[in-house]
C-alpha cells in the first residue's frame, strides 16, 4: 500500500472517530459505530497498527454500547414512573437544545422529559417531575457510556498511531 493512500486511511479515520464523537450527544448520528469505522480504516493504513483482535473487541463494544443506549433511557423513564412521551421529549428537547449550546444539550432533555410527561398526564403534575428526572438520568447515562466508549477508540487510535510513526 502506498503512503498516500495511508495518509488518506488515516485522515478518514480522524473524521470518523470525531464524527463518533460528535454522535455521542447527536441523536441522528450513531456514535459508537462510526468511530469504529474509524479504527476499522486506521487499521489498513500503514500508520496504525490496529490488530483483528482489537477490531473484533471494539466492534463488540460498539454494538452492545449502541444496545444499552437505547435500553437505558426507556428503562430509566419506566423506573421513574414515566411515559414513552418523556422518552420522546428528552430527545426532541437534546436536539432543540443541540442548537443552543452547552446549556440547552445539558437541559434540553430534561425540559423536553417534563413537557413530554405534561403532555401525556394532561395537566396533571403528579410524578411529573420524577418522571422527567428518570428520563433524564436515562439520556445521561446512555451519553455518558458512549461517550466513554468513543474517547477510548480514540486513544486506541492515537497509541496506535504514535507506536507506528
Amino acid at each position: 500500500m502506498t503512503s498516500g493512500i495511508s495518509v488518506i486511511l488515516c485522515i478518514v479515520a480522524g473524521i470518523l472517530l470525531l464524527a463518533g464523537f460528535l454522535g455521542t450527544f447527536v441523536p441522528i448520528l450513531p456514535g459508537a459505530p462510526l468511530a469504529w469505522a474509524g479504527l476499522l480504516a486506521a487499521h489498513f493504513s500503514i500508520y496504525n497498527d490496529i490488530s483483528i483482535l482489537c477490531l473484533i473487541i471494539t466492534g463488540v463494544i460498539a454494538v452492545l454500547v449502541s444496545i444499552a443506549d437505547n435500553i437505558f433511557p426507556v428503562t430509566m423513564t419506566k423506573k421513574f414512573g414515566g411515559s414513552k412521551y418523556a422518552t420522546t421529549g428528552a430527545t426532541i428537547g437534546l436536539i432543540i437544545g443541540f442548537f443552543t449550546g452547552p446549556w440547552g444539550i445539558i437541559l434540553g432533555p430534561f425540559l423536553g422529559a417534563l413537557v413530554g410527561e405534561l403532555i401525556n398526564k394532561e395537566g396533571r403534575n403528579e410524578g411529573v417531575l420524577k418522571a422527567a428526572f428518570g428520563a433524564f438520568m436515562g439520556f445521561l447515562l446512555g451519553t455518558g457510556l458512549k461517550m466513554i466508549t468513543v474517547l477510548g477508540f480514540i486513544w486506541v487510535f492515537v497509541i496506535s498511531f504514535m507506536r507506528s510513526i
